[in-house]
């Protein structure tokens, strides 16, 4: 009997050690995105397990051992990424694809080296969306933030309806150097603010106006940041807008300036009392040219102004 129970015992635990390694499994496979390229340092675990777990590799390479292969759930997670859960199904071999996680976030902004939601930040940042840019018939952005965001001034430097618009943060800081703010589109520095920018092509525009800029880009922000994010594609049904208007712009009143006749002969008296460098200037540009051989420059002058009226009396002058 005692013969026969040895050669039991060694049988049952044969038996035992097959079971178990029925039952552990090592399971590998490639964790890969959207775009088909490898994800390194994802964490890949067995839900409901504890400490069971690893991450992929340099190759998106990853080996686990699975004790119940058949029922048993593979949970992979990785940041900006939506998480997967995938059954074993008792497979040696498993292959994820993980898809991009696009979330609504609750309005970033960059501070520096950090972000904070916007309720939270204690620098001034003042927004305009696009849609409300788009409402306002205008030729130039600039126009179009008149009066709408608090702190920022829109000059028009002449009355003219073409002249150069500037635009001031917290008005101006220095004397001597430029005061215009910096413009920041799509991520880039412009060097033309925002002209060649179309109203309808504008998402929105903030304006960063405190310690803010400057702790982001440093001293070219210490008059202050505009940054314009552009309309881009969007995935889903194509969309087809259309959206115009006309008007017309006319100075309301045009200053009476000098006909060309007067001033050239302004430009004569100018140069008689300026001494004979500036008689010889103005014979070169106004009459023929001065001659050494005609006598002196006082009498060359003489001469010239005598056919001003015929050369300048029915010329047009230019706008």
């Amino acid at each position: 009997m005692k013969k026969l129970v040895k050669p039991f015992l060694i049988v049952q635990l044969i038996l035992i050690s097959w079971t178990l390694q029925a039952q552990n499994t090592t399971v590998t496979g490639k964790v890969t995105d959207s775009d088909g390229m490898e994800v390194i340092g994802a964490n890949v675990t067995l839900k409901g397990a504890v400490g069971t777990g690893t991450i992929t590799d340099l190759d998106g390479m990853y080996t686990l051992q699975i004790p119940d292969p058949a029922t048993a759930t593979l949970v992979v997670t990785y940041i900006g990424m939506q998480t997967q859960e995938v059954a074993v199904n008792s497979r040696n071999r498993i292959d994820i694809f993980l898809k991009t996680d696009a979330v609504l976030l609750d309005e970033v902004v960059a501070i520096g080296y950090a972000t904070a939601k916007r309720r939270d930040l204690t620098g001034s940042v003042s927004s305009v969306q696009g849609e409300e840019i788009g409402k306002i018939p205008v030729t130039n952005v600039s126009q179009a933030l008149a009066g709408r965001i608090p702190g920022v001034q829109v000059i028009q430097s002449e009355g003219s309806p073409d002249a150069e618009i500037s635009i001031r943060v917290r008005g101006g800081m220095s004397i001597t150097q430029s005061n215009e703010p910096l413009y920041i589109i799509d991520g880039f520095q412009s060097e033309n603010g925002l002209q060649g920018l179309d109203p309808s092509d504008i998402a929105s525009i903030d304006v960063l106006k405190d310690a803010s800029s400057t702790a982001i880009y440093g001293s070219a922000g210490a008059n202050g940041v505009i940054l314009i994010t552009t309309k881009s594609g969007k995935e889903g049904r194509a969309t087809v807008s259309y959206d115009m208007y006309y008007g017309f712009k006319k100075l309301t009143k045009r200053l009476d300036v000098l006909s060309t006749l007067e001033f050239v002969q302004l430009e004569y008296e100018r140069a008689q009392t300026a001494g004979d460098q500036e008689c010889i200037n103005f014979l070169k540009y106004y009459a023929d040219p001065y001659d050494e051989n005609k006598g002196s420059a006082a009498d060359q002058m003489y001469t010239a102004y005598a056919t001003l009226a015929d050369v300048y009396g029915n010329r047009a002058g230019i706008n």
